[in-house]
């Protein structure tokens, strides 16, 4: 059920598009000293992005202060406006009963969009 459903966001849910969005703000953070901690995020939510279904969004052990500083610049700089569009392509996909799952998707990308560091995705 995961495969389809990963199948099918990447070909009507943006997951294509997505990815690929992160993956190149990625590789433009990493030109940089100071943005490679940013581009590795990117990298994260790349990987998310692309396929979705089946992954969830744990802390990460031992949070520490580093992260919460990080999280602040990415919010600020980043995170907002990746969150506004994630919430709208939820809202849009979410008028349809086919297209819920994929909005619910989209809803948690978003809430990692805020805060990427301190977390982890993993495979249960």
């Amino acid at each position: 059920m995961r495969l389809l459903l990963n199948i099918l966001w990447i070909v009507f849910g943006g997951g294509f598009i997505i990815a690929l969005e992160y993956v190149l703000g990625g590789l433009l953070l990493c030109l940089t000293l100071v943005g490679i901690p940013f581009g590795v995020q990117c990298f994260k939510l790349a990987g998310l992005g692309l396929l979705p279904f089946g992954k969830d969004i744990v802390d990460a052990p031992g949070g520490n202060p580093i992260g919460c500083v990080l999280n602040v610049f990415w919010l600020v700089f980043a995170g907002i406006w990746i969150f506004l569009s994630h919430i709208g392509l939820a809202l849009g996909l979410a008028v349809t009963l086919i297209g819920i799952p994929f909005a619910i998707q989209h809803i948690k990308l978003a809430l990692l969009a805020l805060a990427p560091f301190g977390k982890r995705v993993r495979t249960p």
